[in-house]
């Protein structure tokens, strides 16, 4: 995607001795920083690059089709970043894929001890969230031919390819702000110019505009938490900041409703506020939330 991990471990696999293949899924909500990022990446690390860009128009029904069926508007993301470096590793007849940071070290049904490999399981229950690309024939005049794509190997043609995918997290300590200021040397890599309206890190996901935003903000009211709960427990077990200043940050974020983003993508998809507040309120889990006079009010607080 550009961003700093994968500038990262573009440059740790040259550092080697191989020569890899970039691929990118190409989700079309950039920031202007992650773009720049993106484009850069062929000339400044002297690698093939290959992106996948799909349909602007069947994104835009994707994004719909996900909010209303789960509550995820960002799916067709999660499950590209993961199916195209497959197909990509399948057609260009290189059968060892590498993803960089392991998904799995704040959730997952793997620990972060496990040294998993990639697997499909993992795609489609973790990523994919349950739901395959047939789910979405149909909606929002989705076709099979829109979505087929969307569909990893069959196991036979992923065993007899040799095909094999591991994640660097696995065997390098992942640490985002070491990675960052060496990327920045090395490379002159952007982070944000402006701060997100749900969290404080600005080194993060810039290849997509709203992952922070309004795709956070519908876990925050799925689970009563967000990222800022997620980028601080992870800043606190690497030592950047105390217990103490984590918690402050989470109260300060955790529960902003992001109109800028929210507003960029309600006329991205062409929904109002009010149907997005009423669908998305159907998804709060009972155990997190409770309505009293009207409003949605925590059953715990995770920092108390």
């Amino acid at each position: 995607g550009g961003g700093k991990d994968s500038y990262f471990q573009a440059h740790f696999i040259k550092s080697l001795g191989f020569k890899p293949l970039l691929v990118t899924y190409y989700g079309n909500n950039f920031l202007p920083e992650g773009e720049r990022n993106l484009q850069n990446m062929s000339k400044k690390l002297n690698c093939d690059h290959y992106i996948f860009k799909p349909s602007e128009e069947v994104l835009i029904k994707l994004n719909k089709a996900a909010f209303y069926m789960m509550g995820d508007m960002n799916w067709h993301n999660h499950a590209g970043i993961r199916i195209v470096p497959v197909k990509s590793a399948l057609q260009f007849k290189v059968p060892l894929f590498i993803f960089g940071e392991v998904s799995w070290d704040i959730s997952g049904m793997f620990s972060i001890n496990d040294y998993s490999e990639f697997n499909k399981r993992s795609v489609h229950e973790h990523d994919m969230r349950g739901y395959l690309a047939d789910d979405f024939i149909g909606k929002e005049n989705l076709t099979k031919s829109d979505v087929s794509w969307y569909t990893l190997p069959d196991d036979e043609t992923y065993f007899k390819n040799k095909l094999k995918g591991i994640f660097l997290g696995n065997f390098v300590k992942w640490d985002p702000y070491k990675h960052t200021d060496l990327m920045k040397q090395l490379y002159n890599w952007e982070e944000a110019k402006e701060p997100f309206e749900r969290t404080y890190r600005k080194i993060s996901n810039l290849d997509d505009m709203h992952e922070n935003g309004i795709h956070d903000y519908l876990k925050y009211i799925k689970f009563g938490y967000g990222r800022c709960s997620d980028h601080a427990s992870k800043d606190i077990r690497l030592k950047y900041m105390t217990r103490d200043e984590g918690v402050e940050l989470v109260k300060k974020y955790d529960h902003v409703k992001p109109y800028k983003d929210l507003n960029r993508w309600l006329k991205y998809t062409d929904i109002t506020e009010e149907e997005f507040d009423k669908h998305a309120d159907t998804f709060r889990d009972s155990r997190a939330w409770f309505k009293e006079d009207h409003k949605w009010i925590k059953k715990y607080n995770l920092w108390d």
